[in-house]
């Protein structure tokens, strides 16, 4: 498997290779200069873990709920948001470096194909970053990590896009 590269096709972070610490254990000097490979430690577990995911996507999920620039995504959705809540936790748990609790149950995340049966446009990728937006300022703390989770998830989310809403 390729470094950065896990089960289901996520990518994570990538982490030194098993020689990264051959001789390290009787340096401390060496051990030291490792010290930098050791301390990133994955997103999952920089915001907080479990507590913080089950947090953020409660969170996103009801701005979706009462956001009136939410309501075409929420039209999306089942009335009963549950077991999307649940999908979602799983999802981000692994997609952030926790354990592989979506891909273990579901597969590989195929996020393109499996929204395919919905419209998405600019307008519905927009409001669904405006939601997402709105809980990760809500419930991680770190500016960075925030940042990070962000950006990679306005990549995701443009590359869900089915529809073609240029102008003509």
């Amino acid at each position: 498997m390729p470094q950065g590269a896990c089960r289901g096709g996520f990518r994570q972070a990538a982490l030194p290779g098993p020689t990264a610490f051959r001789g390290i254990r009787g340096d401390p000097d060496r051990r030291c200069r490792r010290s930098d490979q050791l301390s990133e430690a994955p997103l999952f577990q920089r915001i907080g873990g479990g507590d913080t995911i089950d947090r953020l996507v409660d969170s996103f999920y009801d701005r979706m709920e009462r956001l009136e620039e939410a309501r075409t995504i929420r039209a999306m959705h089942r009335e009963d948001l549950e077991p999307s809540r649940s999908i979602l936790k799983r999802y981000l748990t692994e997609w952030l470096g926790g354990l592989p609790a979506y891909s273990s149950e579901r597969g590989h995340p195929r996020m393109r194909m499996r929204h395919m049966h919905v419209p998405i446009d600019s307008a519905a990728r927009d409001a669904w970053l405006l939601c997402m937006r709105g809980a990760l300022d809500e419930t991680v703390s770190g500016e960075a990590e925030r940042t990070a989770i962000y950006e990679a998830m306005a990549k995701l989310a443009d590359w869900m896009r089915n529809t073609d809403d240029s102008p003509a």
